[in-house]
């Protein structure tokens, strides 16, 4: 029997008799994990309906400025409940007052707030926008000494707290050295202020009483900052204080000396 070659030869083979008895197995190919096609996920846009029931926090404010604390709440859609691909975003806000006086400008920010929400996309921005509303009365420090410069400022602060809660803003931890040094920083500086108060000279018993409490009167909610620090420039924090002619701050370790 021949066979007419009409191609290049480019190898070749000897088969051997015993080859012919052995079956020929196709190659299996190795199954292809299909991937959830991207329609199917659920993003946030304007057109998500709202839910009958939504989970929220609520957030208090008790502000100088005002005679009545606000109430802030921030209600949450969950997207893509029970997949790998769930995502907990913000749906609406509210702000509940006894005081009157600014009805009209909140009911306006809430609105416009959620409405941003509802729109979906990266949401953060509000943040930054809040948080930079200065008071041209001046601002105040809340409890803690972190100073805020206004009421919406301080909306915008809880905004930023409920958003690192459910993961849209990620929220840098301090190093482990850092920590360190801060502790160092704090326990240099209560040292320093308990032997000035008990080198004080005779008769001024109340004085060094007073600096030995300077070093842990209790300015804020589970801090321990002078009272007499001041506000750093990096955490806004009142918290930062003089040690060895460099102003260093308490709560963030910050200093301007390095």
């Amino acid at each position: 029997m021949a066979i007419k070659i009409s191609k290049k030869i480019k190898g070749y083979a000897v088969q051997k008799p015993e080859d012919k008895a052995k079956p020929v197995v196709a190659p299996v190919a190795a199954p292809v994990a299909v991937p959830e096609p991207e329609s199917n996920i659920i993003q946030m846009h304007e057109k998500v309906e709202r839910p009958d029931v939504l989970i929220g926090s609520t957030y208090k404010i008790k502000s100088p400025l005002v005679e009545h604390a606000m109430y802030v709440t921030i209600n949450d859609i969950v997207l893509n409940p029970g997949t790998e691909h769930e995502l907990r975003r913000p749906f609406e806000v509210f702000i509940n007052s006894k005081n009157m006086d600014h009805f009209q400008w909140i009911v306006a920010l809430t609105r416009i707030m959620s409405a941003v929400f509802r729109k979906g996309g990266d949401v953060t921005f509000l943040v930054d926008e809040m948080k930079a509303v200065f008071d041209p009365r001046g601002g105040y420090f809340k409890a803690g000494g972190v100073y805020m410069p206004s009421i919406v400022a301080e909306i915008g602060s809880v905004v930023e707290e409920h958003l690192k809660s459910i993961g849209m803003i990620l929220d840098p931890e301090l190093g482990e050295e850092q920590k360190r040094l801060i502790a160092e920083k704090r326990a240099a500086y209560e040292a320093k202020a308990k032997k000035k108060s008990g080198a004080a000279p005779a008769g001024t018993g109340t004085e060094g009483a007073s600096r030995a409490d300077e070093a842990v009167q209790v300015t804020g909610e589970g801090t321990s900052f002078p009272p007499s620090a001041t506000m750093c420039n990096k955490c806004n924090t009142k918290a930062t204080v003089i040690m060895d002619g460099c102003a260093t701050c308490l709560n963030c370790g910050y200093s301007k000396c390095g």
